[in-house]
């Protein structure tokens, strides 16, 4: 048996040097395939790098706003047609309900409008591209896109100088914030934030007007509801949200100079609205022959609500902006002081929900299946009511449509809408 030495070092030259080609071989080998791996590395990399590249440039080539076309657009949709007074505006959420008909509303006065959406799903969005393809038959352009998105937002208002920014984008619904509270975060509060950044550095400084909510009114129990009221006990997240929007607003105010207007919207409704509300499930499910949940306050109370006509809440919305003042600051620096304002805008008339169905059974000449459940703790509050005399004082507000004519308007539209034959009902 060969000792260690000789199976290291043979006796015999010729084993030595067959060892020796072995161990050269195998050395050989063990390099060939260190430069492969390293080759393969490379070419992975390379890839890679590559295919970021690549990435970045469809991400450029398919984004959904820049270049000049868009730019183009955006400028001429902006531009204030009538001879005294025009504005041009900014409307956040303008594929919206509220935020499509205000922005009708503004450009058939002459005045410029540029919308932005980010389309979300948080209800159906062919809905939301429908009234964008209202919008844009009347010659305004909508850009998809989110608040959040500081850089969209400061290339519009270096193209446009915007005057005023309607603001209406939101995450609505006082029960999905139970479901995704992070989008009321991300939408109401962070994506104001990004908009008041941006008009508090703009130059000159846009006139703000925005969507807060009756629901900070929260559980308070003194009726009617107004804007001296406590509103620090909120029910929900999302009127949480909303309270949190009217303490950033009035620190922007006070310290940019920014001027700013609060909008409190009592339940509005009416064509082209939100199929997570009441009144459009209630209709589409009473024409499907499926129930429908009527909730009722403690001791079988019934729910109310101060519903409010859609065309009522544009005219508020418009004499809003009309009656808001200058902002003050330039540059992000105050100048002097600048207008805070919070307004109800309601109806004044409260109406039960059974009340309100009632209405669209008359409306839709169809008998509702009715299923009565106590209200769920789920953020709801039993009752709203405005007292709109701020507002009234302020810019005129008046509301003219009752609840049963407002109906009847939003149940001839959705038959239209959805294709309903009306002659059968």
């Amino acid at each position: 048996m060969p000792s260690l030495e000789e199976e290291l070092f043979p006796s015999t030259p010729g084993k030595f040097k067959d060892r020796n080609r072995h161990f050269h071989r195998c050395f050989a080998s063990t390099s060939n395939m260190f430069l492969w791996a390293l080759f393969l590395i490379a070419l992975t990399a390379s890839y890679l790098c590559f295919q970021s590249f690549m990435d970045s440039g469809n991400r450029y080539f398919t984004s959904t706003w820049g270049g000049h076309h868009w730019e183009r657009n955006v400028i001429n949709s902006a531009q204030i047609r009538r001879s005294h007074g025009g504005m041009s505006v900014l409307v956040t959420g303008a594929a919206g309900f509220v935020g499509s008909h205000v922005s009708l509303a503004l450009k058939k006065r002459g005045d410029g409008v540029v919308g932005i959406d980010n389309f979300n799903n948080y209800y159906d969005p062919s809905l939301k591209k429908a009234r964008k393809n209202l919008l844009t038959q009347n010659s305004i352009f909508i850009v998809d896109g989110d608040i959040n998105d500081s850089k969209l937002l400061v290339k519009l208002f270096d193209i446009a100088r915007f005057t005023h920014v309607m603001h209406l984008a939101a995450q609505a619904g006082v029960r999905y914030a139970m479901e995704n509270p992070g989008s009321y975060i991300h939408s109401n509060i962070a994506g104001l934030v990004s908009l008041l950044e941006v008009c508090k550095n703009s130059n000159p400084q846009p006139a703000i007007v925005w969507a807060s909510s009756s629901s900070v009114y929260g559980l308070n129990e003194k009726v009617p509801f107004s804007e001296s009221d406590r509103t620090d006990q909120p029910a929900s997240l999302y009127a949480a949200t909303k309270k949190a929007g009217e303490e950033i607003t009035h620190t922007y105010n006070h310290i940019y100079g920014l001027s700013i207007t609060g909008l409190r919207f009592f339940t509005v409704y009416g064509p082209w609205g939100r199929p997570d509300m009441a009144y459009f499930s209630f209709t589409r499910n009473i024409l499907q022959g499926k129930p429908i949940t009527v909730y009722r306050g403690k001791n079988r109370v019934d729910l109310a609500r101060d519903f409010t006509y859609i065309d009522d809440v544009v005219k508020g919305c418009i004499g809003s902006l009309d009656t808001s003042g200058k902002s003050t600051g330039s540059g992000g620096k105050k100048r002097g002081p600048a207008p805070y304002r919070i307004f109800n805008l309601g109806n004044t008339s409260p109406v039960t929900v059974p009340m309100m169905v009632a209405m669209l059974e008359k409306h839709l000449k169809v008998k509702a299946k009715k299923n009565f459940v106590v209200m769920p703790g789920n953020g709801d509050v039993p009752f709203t009511h405005a007292n709109i005399s701020s507002a009234r004082k302020e810019f005129g507000y008046k509301p003219t449509t009752d609840l049963q004519t407002g109906l009847k308007k939003f149940v001839k539209w959705y038959l239209s809408y959805y294709g309903y034959d009306q002659g059968k009902l």
